[in-house]
């Protein structure tokens, strides 16, 4: 995204609703590789293979891949606010119910609870953050960004942390820090003015007809499919103890948020959008490759695992402002169509990939996250210009959008039909 004309604002400098919201992101993200320290200890604890533990990733980013649909939805009838405090109580109910079961079948199906809960939460949260943070559209991504980047780097260290003492604090944790989350939310986000219409269910499959979103749709399923097969099976051939994979993932974690928020502006800038992302899904295409040759050795694994984390924090802040940008529909529905098809792939990954090692060897499921992160290339390609046409118009007319003193100001534009 070109710079906005004039000297920018800090990303940092935001109103209270909008730390409390970030804040509420940070825990939300945290629950993403709380329980990843935990995945060989799930296995030995209740009995279970990887394939079965794998389904932990599938029911959550399933139901909230579906839930995505709705939101808007019922955001527009309830509430910003009122969705943001339904979403986390949800996820606190659930990942608590989820640490009191003692077969993998019961977390499984909580964490399927767990799930709707993060739709209600993720996709009002972006949407809240973008509307009503101080500097501007990109301002609010880093925002959201960094929250994204901390909590993923923070949450496998408690995660290890919770997980040496027993597989079902990370569930506790999330229980707990959520609540805190909740607390904050209701006591500094204000209610905030609903749309003058309400959000039709259809409205982000509707939204899919554009072929902008789709293209980044489809291409963030692919994407997502080779994350979130690292995420769910990198931890088995590390063949290390809760404690260790808790610091490999923070290690992960810290370069996601690093390359989140310093890095990813500074090459957009210089190179543009498109051009980064090609190259680094390339770089994310070698990496799982060397995980796929190397997963009979540790440290191969864990090494590239770590790494990997660069090309991932890059991905993750200039596919969401892409995805902003193209979409001729207002954000929340953007974030909803989105959410819904790279939350598919994410769910559909560990499943396959589970199937896929069971019948043949560990290795395979990591050859095809290789390939799904290189076919992804291609299928940005093929929106090159749509998205080149629309960073060029952002940097010419892209508005700072004011916060107000109690909260979010949504405004349409009616030049794009995008929420500003």
């Amino acid at each position: 995204m070109s710079a906005p004309h004039g000297k920018a604002a800090s990303p940092f400098r935001q109103p209270k609703a909008v730390w409390a919201v970030a804040f509420a992101c940070v825990i939300s993200f945290m629950g993403i590789g709380l329980v990843d320290p935990i995945l060989p200890a799930l296995a030995d604890s209740l009995h279970a293979t990887p394939s079965q533990v794998s389904l932990l990733f599938s029911s959550y980013l399933i139901v909230t891949a579906v839930a995505m649909l709705i939101v808007g939805w019922v955001s527009s009838r309830i509430g910003a606010k009122r969705t943001l405090v339904t979403g986390l109580a949800v996820i606190v109910v659930f990942a608590a119910l989820a640490g009191t079961t003692d077969s993998i079948n019961g977390i499984v199906g909580f964490r399927a609870g767990w799930g709707l809960g993060n739709a209600l939460f993720i996709a009002t949260s972006l949407a809240v953050i973008v509307a009503s943070a101080s500097g501007g559209f990109g301002g609010a991504i880093i925002l959201y960004e960094t929250a994204l980047g901390l909590g993923i780097a923070v949450g496998p260290l408690l995660g290890g942390e919770l997980g040496a003492i027993s597989w079902r604090g990370p569930f506790f944790g999330v229980a707990v820090l959520m609540a805190v989350a909740l607390v904050a939310t209701v006591a500094f986000v204000p209610s905030l003015p609903r749309p003058e219409r309400p959000t039709s269910p259809l409205a982000p499959l509707r939204a899919l007809r554009h072929r902008g979103l789709l293209t980044m749709g489809i291409m963030a399923l692919l994407y997502n499919w080779g994350f979130f097969t690292m995420l769910g099976y990198a931890p088995y051939p590390m063949e290390l103890g809760a404690h260790q994979l808790g610091l490999v993932f923070t290690g992960w974690g810290l370069l996601v948020a690093a390359f989140s928020v310093f890095f990813a502006p500074r090459l957009q800038g210089r190179y543009g959008t498109a051009p980064v992302l090609y190259a680094n899904l390339l770089g994310l295409g070698i990496v799982m490759a060397v995980i796929a040759a190397g997963v009979d050795t540790p440290a191969v694994v864990i090494v590239a695992v770590v790494l990997s984390g660069a090309f991932i924090g890059i991905n993750n802040t200039l596919t969401t402002q892409a995805v902003m940008l193209v979409s001729p529909v207002e954000r929340p529905v953007a974030s909803s169509a989105y959410g819904f098809l790279r939350f598919i792939g994410g769910g559909l990954a560990p499943y396959v990939a589970g199937k896929l090692a069971d019948a043949t060897d560990l290795s395979v499921p990591f050859y095809l996250g290789a390939g799904t992160f290189v076919l992804a290339i291609p299928v940005l390609a093929s929106g090159h210009r749509l998205l080149a046409r629309a960073e060029r118009r952002d940097g010419e007319d892209e508005p700072v959008v004011p916060a107000g003193r109690d909260g979010p100001v949504f405004t349409p534009d009616p030049t794009t039909n995008r929420g500003r």
